[in-house]
């Protein structure tokens, strides 16, 4: 039996319905990303501000972010489960009330052990909401269109670490948190007429096994799906983690007379990424492709990391510049992000789309100890050509393993 052909009321009501799934999945990525990068740039300042010796800020600091990517890799898999089991709507509301308590805690902390405790519970809020709101959006808008809602979330919240820099800078570090944490409360207010996703809710009704973890793992096909999707997400996190992180390390390594500030080479790197995001979303749609667009993307961040460590230090502007084009270059985030959902049934979307870009960015802690490691025997510039070959060699040949989701149907589910 055939549906009943859509009238303009219904056509309508379906448009605001997917208009705003977009509009507080973007806006809930966007104070995500404020609360990582403003974490950076604040850290040196809170830490001193509750007592901690200017010699002393590494350990604590260290500390600090384990925690919280240690709360990241929790969430990812808490969250992803609760949304393939309870639903992508309340996961999404979920993580952001969380995050958004924690922010504000964070602003009136005076220890560094309450801060670890605070930055372990933001941690595990936000890792839920970019996968639950990318799952949301593709099973709301049609299999052609999907990927401008998740170029959208992408562009839209990758701003947020251009806000986060801007903010960090001229706000006090408490103010800074209550910011991010009255943005997540002022977002919580725009849950209403937010509806849950129809393609979920049927699969609700079925007797099948949702959310479940190992599911990922019970299948040699689909391990090998699932760890291939991780792996072409890791150079962005090199990028991010290592050449743009440490640049006053590189910008020495290089020669620099002038040397590079480490919130501003984000602050450029992160507009690349929002520039990029909308590129490589409106490529895969133009296109009609996933694969070739994260190839490409690669390719050219393959070309812009040996611009890095050969031409990099040409002077500080140049600099700047090539940590915006990597930006630019690696901005298919958001496309990896959408095979992680598409590669995948709806019984285990939302795990897999939640965990997988948080176990991407948990990998920054293995780049960084191999990259230290290497540095023993290589120097600084030799270590992170060496670690970022690697993860770019290994990205290009588990890409070549995947399918191309691009028009997928996403009504079926995992056996």
């Amino acid at each position: 039996m055939n549906p009943p052909p859509a009238t303009p009321a219904t056509y309508e009501q379906t448009r605001r319905k997917t208009f705003l799934v977009v509009l507080v999945a973007a806006l809930g990525y966007f104070v995500d990303i404020y609360d990582l990068i403003l974490f950076a740039i604040v850290r040196v300042e809170s830490l001193i501000d509750i007592g901690v010796a200017q010699d002393d800020l590494l350990s604590p600091g260290v500390l600090l972010l384990n925690m919280q990517m240690g709360g990241m890799l929790v969430g990812g898999i808490l969250w992803g489960v609760l949304g393939d089991r309870r639903g992508r709507l309340s996961v999404l509301f979920g993580s952001i009330a969380m995050y958004s308590i924690a922010n504000i805690a964070n602003g009136f902390v005076n220890s560094v052990e309450a801060y670890a405790a605070w930055r372990f519970v933001a941690g595990v809020g936000l890792a839920g909401e970019l996968g639950a709101g990318v799952t949301l959006v593709s099973e709301v808008m049609s299999k052609e269109t999907r990927g401008y809602g998740a170029m959208i979330i992408s562009a839209v919240g990758i701003l947020g670490a251009v806000v986060g820099a801007l903010v960090g800078d001229f706000f006090t570090w408490r103010t800074a948190y209550f910011v991010g944490g009255g943005m997540g409360v002022a977002l919580l207010i725009l849950r209403i007429g937010v509806a849950e996703s129809g393609m979920f809710e049927q699969v609700r009704q079925q007797t099948v096994s949702r959310g479940d973890f190992f599911m990922l793992f019970r299948t040699a096909e689909r391990r090998m799906r699932y760890l291939a999707v991780i792996l072409i997400g890791v150079p962005i996190w090199y990028v991010v983690g290592i050449l743009v992180t440490f640049a006053p390390e590189f910008g020495r390594a290089l020669g620099m007379d002038e040397l590079p500030v480490a919130g501003q080479a984000i602050m450029f790197c992160y507009i690349g990424l929002s520039l990029g995001s909308l590129l490589t979303g409106t490529l895969s749609q133009v296109w009609r492709t996933r694969t070739k667009v994260v190839r490409a993307s690669m390719t050219a961040s393959a070309v812009l990391v040996v611009v890095y460590f050969l031409v990099g230090g040409l002077s500080l502007r140049f600099f700047y510049a090539v940590c915006f084009a990597l930006g630019v270059a690696n901005g298919y985030w958001a496309v990896f992000v959408l095979m992680a959902s598409e590669l995948f049934g709806t019984n285990i979307r939302a795990t897999a789309a939640t965990t997988t870009p948080n176990f991407v960015r948990g990998s920054v802690v293995v780049v960084t100890l191999a990259f230290q490691f290497a540095a023993t025997y290589l120097g600084i510039r030799g270590s992170a050509a060496l670690v970022g070959a690697i993860a770019i060699i290994v990205a290009f040949v588990a890409l070549g393993r995947l399918e191309d989701t691009y028009g997928k149907d996403l009504d079926y589910v995992e056996e």
